[in-house]
């Protein structure tokens, strides 16, 4: 029968063909296709015979053929067909499918949806005709019967698909369903269809298999619904990156993981490729990702970024077309996120709104993490992000020439996370990806030489980082180091210094790797810093600091180091016993011309051999107990034992005329001689203080080494008082700046112990020598206190150890034990009562030192108060037995609190003219830095507020500054309980009650709230800073506001039903009322407040200003959403009512009151003041009437608003504001001269006509005043 067939098939007309096709029975066909494709024989030509022997045109030969179709799809999908017919026979069937008629084709397709639906579908072959059936289908342009009602061709493919989309889908076949429609015409709504049906299968599908689903989607993107596929990509695995990372941390499930880390990253990674090169070939993709993650961030900086949005950022950023867009919205986002922070961290009132997010500083720390998953995509990306932040975010010059520098302590300032996230960024990715180490070691040492001018003391901390993790990087980067180290003799000391300690790491550990190379390295090292040390002598100075801690890692080079710094001391030492001073001090002093500078730091010198000869004793010579061979170097450090006792004898000896700085010396800094002689005096002073650490170091407590020491101390003090004395009357600064302490941290710790709590008995004789001297023991303190303001400044304090973290911090805690005990044991008034003395008390000084070293622990310390505050609990305390861990933070804090709570509250019962203002302010700073201890929601804190709030309420003192930082811990303990509205609202009602109103006729009724509002402190004190804490709710408000719209405009996009979406925000809506509605109030008793001119009246207008914009933004908000939630609430329209009531007139009556004082006080300068005193008052008016067209903008820009809401929500919101009259602020030139040259007696003629008054009056006064 096939033979036949095919024979048939072969004449030139089909007539005999179709006759004998007719005459076969229904199934015969059929099955003996079937036989001939079952069995590989030629079933493409039996199949092209059926097709010409059945027409289109005659209605047997359309049902023959979708007999035939039908039988064909079913033969391909059963498997049994060998590969290359099952693709023929496909084949054949497209090319003939647009012949058939409409509604055979809309039944093919249905079998098609059917076979998909139900899940028959075996190997899915067949789909691939599908596609061609539905472009077939949208060419026919005659009406078909589809369902009960009749449709276009193109209506019809659009029904199918939307019925193939809403049905479910296999997981198998999902990638080749969602294929097949690239070769499909599609609409936009029809593409979107698909789109949403293969998104929601991501969740069912194994999760290897979404990377070809997701390049299939990039693939239909090209039609439409770009932003769609993008949608749900990032949604998906920022969903799915949040529920792995919710089961890494959580202890429970463990062997539970839905997903292998190290398979998710890698899909992701391929995901992210996709995305890369679809958007290289479509850059309509890449701009509607870049928009989509903006218009995300309109309301919330976290919106729509996750770890793997913002790796995909990183990864199109390869793109140069989006390179710079990409990075300055990461850029921004970041710093929008730490300013979120920063609010968020300072108001209680949001952080009971707004529910915690993860920010964008750890997503991009993550995301580095993750890229050890082969995403060297990312990497590109991750180093310049990092450059970008560390670039525009670092330290900054200010006007005097210093630098605001990044410390790396947890500072607030949103500026500088950003460059400590920036370093992060790159110190993590250097530690992850090998490939990419050099090019940033290049780029940080650029950095270093290119800017010397600029503060770049954050790229020095990054390379000290990275030499620290990687020691032996240096070397493959050697050229560029070696280079950097030429240009050590053009850059600023600070910067020289600070890129040796860098290095410093790698030179201590050569021991360890490849010595041979590493010493070659350090040769060039060190013949570049030969090359410089002859040019910039300050440079001895860095290294003789950093010996010590060179020799402490390489005790091999002690003997080489020491006899190094013996034979450096022997060229400035004068050997003679009997010769008077023991140092030669001209030799340390260059004298180039008329220029005299430092040659020889000699004090560091000494210093140098001090700490070093104490290290070999201690740690060498115990060692080499036993050995005999070791005599001659016993020899040198007897040698520099017997040098320092001599240069002790002698010292104490000299007189200041034997180094010709007695009180007749010249020490102005404008001629040689003084220069010269400065030098000396600071020189003399180091070496004495060196001196006094190495007698009390080798002291063992004897009386006559200690009044050896009080001499030294006699000899530093005398030539410190010329000095001071010279410089104030020389009125110089620079004369009068103190130089570092040469004592070590350690030694200031010693020091402090046995002059204040050494109780033992055996000593007591001999220190009672040091403690007659309370000058003595007030520079002991002083020093303590020069040091841990190093700290603050820098990070670190000079002298041994300076750089070390763990022994700063335990000289820290011994020292601050001591000054708290002498504090508490010995009161400044008890001391001050005793003794009147020039200068602070020691007592005092005790407290100054607490107060630096409690800010300076949690700025550096953070993580270690636990230890910290446990160290001071010691005291008297030492033999008792404790449950350490049982007791927190908070209650050790509360426990320190109380003792200067009992400080403040004794100073506080003395008369006003016995107050110490100096020790109150100290006291309230350092209840201020331990308050920050506190848990907000512990009872301790609770206490802590109630009690300031009790001494604020209770005790009136006229001290301004004393009161300024009374009030600010008030504000601060407050924002971190609950919002300050109601506080401020007393407050203002004082200010009022103290100054009087604005109205002379009213008497205003006191109400006393608060006593530290007096008449002396309520302007401008209490009335700036309330001011300040107004502005900060507003700038709340304002925040929450935007955060809303965002949510409302993202709403809108995704075009969801948005009133049910709106009531979440209920509680947020109703907090902003309420928070607008007490500012209002607080406002109203201010705008009828009598304040004086200046500051408080210019800061007002302002914050009304800024009070009338926040409520024009919530209207604004309202104007957005109250279509949907059905109109406005009850309590806005009451805040409404409120302002035209309480707020809106006043203030037109306040910039009255403002304009007439202002008008006084010119016209009164004018007749009675000089020409110069005139021009200062009018400076001034102009300053202070400045801000007034502002805030009368705001206020009609506010009721325009409010006018439109009215129309939208149909209330009637303006019925109780009064319009407010038109106003014209145009300067007309010769009406202002007229005006100014007029005399007094146009004050009585102009009047004082209301600001509703008539508007031909109001340009000629506001000319006036201009």
């Amino acid at each position: 029968m096939d033979q036949k067939i095919l024979s048939l098939a072969a004449e030139k007309t089909a007539d005999k063909l179709q006759e004998f096709l007719q005459t076969l029975r229904e199934g015969d066909l059929t099955n003996l296709l079937q036989n001939q494709a079952v069995k590989g024989k030629v079933a493409g030509a039996l199949l092209r015979a059926i097709f010409k022997g059945s027409p289109c045109s005659e209605e047997a030969g359309t049902l023959r053929r979708r007999k035939i179709y039908t039988c064909c799809i079913q033969l391909v999908e059963s498997g049994d067909l060998q590969k290359e017919i099952a693709s023929e026979i496909i084949g054949l069937l497209m090319l003939e499918a647009h012949h058939f008629p409409g509604p055979l084709l809309v039944e093919l397709a249905n079998e098609f949806i059917s076979a998909v639906r139900e899940g028959s579908l075996v190997n899915g072959k067949s789909l691939e005709l599908l596609p061609i059936i539905l472009t077939a289908l949208a060419t026919k342009k005659e009406n078909l019967a589809y369902g009960k009602g009749v449709l276009s061709g193109e209506e019809c493919k659009k029904q199918l698909i939307n019925t193939l989309c809403s049905g479910r889908w296999d997981q198998q076949y999902v990638i080749q369903l969602t294929s097949m429609f690239k070769d499909v015409p599609l609409t936009a709504e029809e593409v979107e269809f698909v789109v949403e049906k293969a998104l929601s299968m991501f969740s069912k599908m194994n999760l290897q298999e979404i990377p070809p689903l997701v390049y299939q989607l990039l693939v239909l993107s090209s039609k439409g619904s770009r932003k769609s596929v993008l949608e749900g990509i990032i949604a998906f695995f920022s969903a799915l990156d949040k529920q792995h990372n919710e089961e890494q941390s959580g202890d429970e499930l463990l062997d539970v993981v839905t997903v292998p880390s190290g398979e998710l990253r890698h899909v992701e990674g391929t995901i992210i490729l996709h995305i890369v090169f679809a958007i290289k070939l479509d850059y309509e993709l890449g701009r509607e990702l870049v928009k989509h993650l903006k218009v995300g961030q309109q309301g919330d900086s976290n919106n729509n970024l996750s770890p793997f949005s913002i790796a995909l950022l990183l990864s199109v950023t390869r793109i140069q077309r989006f390179q710079d867009q990409v990075l300055d919205l990461l850029k921004t986002s970041v710093v929008k996120s730490f300013k979120d922070l920063q609010l968020l961290q300072g108001s209680k009132f949001l952080q009971n709104l707004v529910p915690h997010r993860s920010y964008v500083s750890t997503m991009i720390l993550e995301v580095v993490k993750n890229s050890v998953h082969s995403w060297d995509h990312v990497t590109q990306g991750l180093v310049e992000l990092g450059f970008i932040l560390m670039d525009s975010y670092g330290p900054k010059k200010v006007l005097d020439g210093k630098t605001i520098e990044t410390s790396p302590s947890l500072s607030r300032m949103p500026n500088q996370h950003a460059c400590k996230l920036g370093a992060n960024i790159l110190l993590e990715t250097f530690k992850i990806h090998e490939m990419i180490r050099q090019e940033i070691l290049e780029q940080v040492l650029n950095r270093v030489v290119t800017r010397a001018s600029s503060p770049i003391s954050h790229f020095l901390d990054l390379l000290s980082n990275i030499v620290m993790y990687a020691p032996l990087v240096l070397q493959s980067c050697s050229s560029k180091v070696t280079e950097a180290f030429d240009y050590l003799s053009f850059l600023p000391l600070q910067t020289v210094q600070r890129l040796l300690k860098a290095v410093q790491v790698h030179v201590d550990v050569h021991s360890h790797y490849n010595s041979v190379a590493n010493e070659t390295f350090c040769l060039e090292i060190m013949d570049s810093l030969r090359r410089c040390l002859s040019q910039q002598a300050d440079v001895r100075l860095m290294l003789y600091e950093g010996f010590y801690d060179v020799l402490r890692r390489n005790s091999q080079l002690a003997n080489s180091v020491m006899q190094t710094l013996l034979s450096q001391l022997k060229q400035f030492y004068e050997p003679k016993p009997d010769l008077l001073p023991p140092l030669k001090l001209e030799a340390c002093i260059l004298t180039q011309g008329d220029k005299i500078s430092l040659q020889e730091p000699l004090d560091y010198l000494l210093c140098c051999i001090q700490h070093c000869l104490a290290w070999y004793k201690n740690t060498v010579i115990p060692l080499q107990q036993g050995e005999e061979e070791e005599e001659e170097e016993e020899a040198f450090y007897e040698d520099l034992d017997d040098i320092l006792e001599s240069i002790t004898n002698r010292m104490i000896k000299s007189e200041l005329e034997d180094f010709e700085l007695d009180k007749s010396a010249d020490f102005s800094q404008s001629t040689s001689i003084g220069i010269k002689n400065n030098i000396c005096a600071f020189l003399v002073m180091g070496v004495c203080e060196v001196l006094i650490e190495y007698n009390f170091s080798i002291s063992s407590f004897s009386k006559n080494r200690f009044e050896d020491i009080l001499s030294l101390f006699m000899c530093y003090k005398k030539l410190s008082d010329i000095l001071n004395e010279k410089a104030g009357k020389a009125k110089t600064k620079t004369a009068n700046k103190t130089n570092d302490s040469l004592l070590s941290m350690k030694f200031v710790s010693s020091l402090l112990t046995a002059l204040f709590r050494d109780s033992i008995q055996s000593h007591q004789e001999s220190l009672s020598v040091l403690r007659s001297s309370n000058e003595f023991m007030r520079y002991a303190v002083n020093v303590a206190l020069q040091k841990v303001q190093q700290l603050k400044e820098t990070g670190h304090v000079s002298g041994p150890d300076g750089q070390n973290p763990d022994k700063i911090f335990q000289n820290l805690c011994d020292i601050t034990r001591v000054l708290l005990w002498r504090y508490t044991s010995i009161p400044t008034s008890v001391e001050e009562s005793g003794k009147k003395e020039k200068g602070k008390s020691i007592s005092l000084l005790c407290l100054e030192g607490l107060q630096k070293i409690f800010s300076a622990v949690q700025q550096f310390y953070q993580p270690k108060i636990q230890q910290f505050l446990r160290a001071l609990d010691v005291t008297d305390k030492e033999g008792e037995e404790r449950e350490d861990a049982d007791v927190s933070v908070t209650q050790r804090t509360a426990f320190q609190i109380r003792q200067f709570q009992r400080s403040l509250l004794n100073l506080l019962s003395s008369q006003e003219e016995d107050f110490n203002s100096k020790e109150a302010l100290l006291l309230v700073t350092v209840l201020t830095s331990l308050s920050k201890l506190l848990e907000p929601s512990s009872p301790q804190f609770v206490q802590m507020l109630s009690w300031t709030s009790k001494i604020c309420k209770e005790n009136s003192r006229e001290d301004a500054l004393f009161c300024k930082s009374l009030m600010n811990l008030l504000f601060s303990l407050h924002v971190s309980y609950k919002s300050p509205v109601i506080l401020l609202r007393d407050l203002s009602q004082d200010i009022h009650g103290h100054l009087g109103d604005i109205d002379q006729d009213v008497e205003v009724e006191k109400t006393n709230h608060f006593a530290i509002v007096n008449l002396r402190t309520a302007a401008p004190t209490v009335c700036l800073l309330v001011l300040s804490q107004a502005e900060k709710v507003l700038e709340e408000v304002d925040w929450l506001i935007t955060k809303l719209k965002g949510q409302v405009s993202q709403e809108t996009l995704s075009e969801e039903a948005s009133s049910q979406a709106t009531l979440p925000n209920q509680p947020v809506e109703k907090a902003i009322i309420m928070q607008l509605g007490t500012l209002l109030t607080f406002f109203h008793e201010l705008v009828q407040t009598a304040l004086p001119s200046g500051s408080c009246v210019d800061t007002l207008l302002k914050d009304l200003c800024k009070m009338y914009t926040t409520l024009t933004a919530l209207v604004r908000y309202y104007l957005q959403v109250c279509q949907s939630s059905g109109g406005i609430p009850k309590n806005m329209e009451k805040l409404v009512k409120l302002s035209g009531s309480h707020l809106t007139p006043l203030c037109y009556s306040f910039i009255s009151y403002v304009q007439n004082k202002s008008k006084s006080l010119n016209y009164t300068g004018e007749k009675k003041e000089k020409p110069a005193a005139v021009a200062t008052a009018m400076a001034r008016v102009l300053r202070e009437t400045k801000p007034i067209p502002n805030l009368i903008f705001a206020i009609e820009q506010y009721e325009k608003f409010l006018i439109h809401l009215s129309k939208k929500s149909k209330v009637n919101l303006m019925q109780h504001m009064k319009l407010s009259t038109s106003r014209d602020f145009k300067i007309k030139g010769n009406i202002l001269d007229m005006v100014l040259r007029e005399d007094g007696e146009d004050e009585n003629e102009e009047g004082t006509a209301s600001e509703h008054g008539g508007q031909n009056k109001e340009p000629a006064k506001k000319k006036r005043k201009k």
